[in-house]
């Protein structure tokens, strides 16, 4: 199983791995795929810049700690954007639907704890308690 994190999630798995349930805790501590999108890294931007996030260090520095935990980055390609555009309207945050996009695109498993993403069907793994 090759795993999307949602942005929450990533935070979590770094910084707070408790927050997660065990059974996601475990897929993530033994997956062999983890995925960082950059729609992740672009949301935890702004809202760092906007200081609606604290991070210990800079963005630079989260990234590169995923990257060493083996994570593989996955950009934003032209049918991720209109494959987003074109969901249903259950959420409206573009971060996920972008991260919902990309799950489906690219057959990946998306770790999420928002409730809303489960609307959407597809390969969704629960990461709340």
């Amino acid at each position: 199983m090759r795993l999307l994190l949602d942005t929450h999630v990533w935070l979590w798995a770094l910084m707070d791995p408790e927050h997660l349930n065990p059974a996601a805790r475990n897929a993530i501590e033994t997956e062999m795929e983890l995925v960082l999108s950059v729609a992740s890294l672009w949301e935890m931007a702004i809202k760092h810049a906007a200081g609606k996030l604290r991070i210990d260090g800079n963005l630079d520095g989260f990234r590169l700690t995923a990257l060493q935990l083996g994570a593989h980055e996955l950009v934003i390609r032209p049918e991720h954007a209109l494959k987003s555009a074109a969901l249903p309207r259950h959420h409206r945050d573009p971060f996920d639907r972008m991260l919902i996009a990309q799950a489906s695109i690219e057959g990946l498993t998306l770790v999420t704890a928002d409730e809303i993403v489960k609307n959407y069907g597809g390969n969704v793994l629960w990461a709340g308690r």
